[in-house]
């Protein structure tokens, strides 16, 4: 029941009606106020932007809601994160349309889409993909909602259980499981964590106030922008990177027929819906590339026990039905750990902890207690941005077809522009713009040379955290480093360092890192 209340109380903030003032320029001498439901505005406004960047191949909700963090300052708390919420699933919704009409993966997490998507399309089906593909966000949307608000208190009460030394242990699991799931290398993963925590020290001492690493620059003394790293090494880079590679786009030609699907084919897709959304709702939790992974592990169970797995390839509709589930369902339990314990598992997560602290909130469990609004609005809020995407895709199908025939040599200038206007607006600083194309330059060397970068930020932004719960805890157990791992005193967060320290052995082994590869490779 008190998660019924809790949802209540979440619809109501959405819902609420906020007063604006309006002078008309000046021209009237008393302002007129009106009473706005501003939050579903913002919720509405993040699933149009969210679903055109998921479109649009090469702009990735993590450029986006970098660029549009600038923006947030003057909006209320509450208001900013359900916009960049509703970003981040919109472009889920996006990326999938893509995928079918253009066999281009508009997302990450859209690339197994493509492969049964697209052919349904050409088969004269692609109506029929994108309503099961809808329908199926959707379902996974709703079912993701209601396992956040029953995950939520518990979760939150166990999380106020701990302190710096379990924070610390449970950041240290975290990175480590970013790793274990980083495509490529391992070894390549962990180098990547580090440079994020080096690059996290960079300015002034938390203790002592003493300049670390700035090469005497008076620019480097309040430390490295998070939104310059983040802009430069996935909106800039994956421009350079998008611009290299020749420009092949297969839009369909064909009509796109129907858009919902016959009674035989929701009977299909229900079971592949339904799996999906567990499937993706357990992996959206776990750090690192969790997300990324529902799809494809969706994709490969309806591929094992399909009574014909030749089917899969040639417009197999369990192929587009179960990975979409997955994809949206991964996308908002993701949510789960930023909320409760404070830990982005994802870039994007990462990006949302910089949005709240930028309105002086502190991820973690304090949010519920302090903030009981701004939580279960966001959780709330979900839900009817998930209605939302569904009723406004369908009928601008049309229009997303017509935007995918821009030409990128027109698009991108546009995108870097915008990129390069919101990074300078944040402090009216050249600097920062400079800085966001040195690390757009890194990030594109890195993608070349076989790096994920998605690792190296989740170690940025955790890295002051980290720094922080360790003097803490050294400082509470007198210089006792053992703390971390006292099964008598501290067991939960010996038990993560040993889950952490389990994990990356396991990820070493040969036969683990050959199935590892294998299972990255399909």
């Amino acid at each position: 029941m008190d998660m019924f209340a809790n949802l209540w109380l979440g619809f109501g903030v959405t819902l609420e009606l906020k007063p604006i003032s309006f002078t008309l320029f000046g021209l009237l001498e008393q302002a007129v106020v009106y009473r706005l439901p501003i939050n579903i505005f913002l919720c509405f406004l993040g699933c149009m932007i969210g679903t055109l960047v998921g479109v649009l191949p090469g702009v990735g909700p993590i450029a986006t809601i970098a660029m549009l963090l600038p923006i947030t300052f003057g909006l209320d708390p509450v208001g900013a994160l359900i916009m960049l919420a509703g970003i981040y699933y919109g472009a889920q919704y996006g990326g999938s349309t893509t995928a079918i009409l253009v066999n281009i993966p508009g997302e990450a997490t859209s690339v197994v889409t493509v492969l049964d998507g697209h052919q349904m399309a050409r088969n004269g089906r692609a109506g029929v993909a994108l309503g099961i593909s809808a329908i199926g966000s959707f379902f996974a949307g709703t079912v993701a909602t209601l396992i956040i608000a029953s995950l939520a208190i518990p979760l939150t009460r166990v999380a106020l259980l701990f302190g710096p030394a379990e924070y610390f242990s449970l950041m240290v699991m975290g990175l480590i499981f970013a790793v274990v799931l980083a495509r490529g290398s391992v070894v390549k993963a962990i180098a990547m964590v580090l440079c994020g925590l080096m690059l996290s020290t960079v300015g002034q001492d938390l203790e002592t106030g003493a300049d670390r690493m700035t090469f005497r620059w008076a620019e480097l003394s309040d430390g490295l922008d998070f939104a310059a790293i983040a802009m430069g090494m996935f909106g800039f880079a994956e421009i350079l990177r998008n611009l290299e590679n020749p420009e092949t786009r297969d839009v369909l030609k064909n009509k796109i027929g129907k858009l919902l699907p016959s009674w035989q084919d929701l009977k299909d897709a229900a079971k592949p819906i339904l799996r999906g959304t567990f499937i993706g709702s357990a992996l959206g939790i776990l750090p690192g590339n969790g997300a990324v992974l529902g799809p494809f592990a969706s994709y490969t169970v309806e591929k094992k026990i399909a009574k014909d797995p030749s089917r899969f390839g040639r417009g197999a509709i369990e192929g587009v039905a179960g990975p979409e589930s997955a994809n949206n369902a991964g996308a908002q339990t993701s949510f789960i750990p930023l909320l409760t314990l404070g830990i982005p598992p994802n870039a994007v997560m990462a990006l949302m902890v910089g949005a709240m602290t930028i309105h002086g909130i502190v991820p973690g469990p304090q949010v519920m207690e302090k903030r009981p609004d701004l939580f279960w609005g966001m959780i709330a809020s979900m839900w009817i941005g998930n209605l939302m995407l569904l009723i406004i895709n369908m009928p601008l199908i049309g229009l997303w077809v017509k935007l995918l025939k821009v030409p990128y040599n027109m698009l991108f200038p546009a995108i870097l522009m915008f990129c390069s206007i919101g990074i300078y607006s944040i402090n009216n600083n050249p600097f920062d713009v400079v800085m966001t194309a040195f690390f757009g330059m890194v990030g594109y060397a890195l993608m070349k040379m076989g790096f994920e970068v998605a690792p190296l930020l989740l170690g940025f932004v955790l890295g002051k955290l980290m720094e922080e719960y360790l003097r803490r805890s050294i400082l509470m157990s007198r210089g006792d480093w053992s703390v971390f791992v006292d099964f008598v005193n501290r067991p939960i967060s010996a038990t993560l360092i040993v889950i952490a320290v389990i994990m990356i052995v396991v990820a070493f082994l040969p036969s683990i890192n050959k199935s590892r590869d294998e299972v990255f490779t399909e």
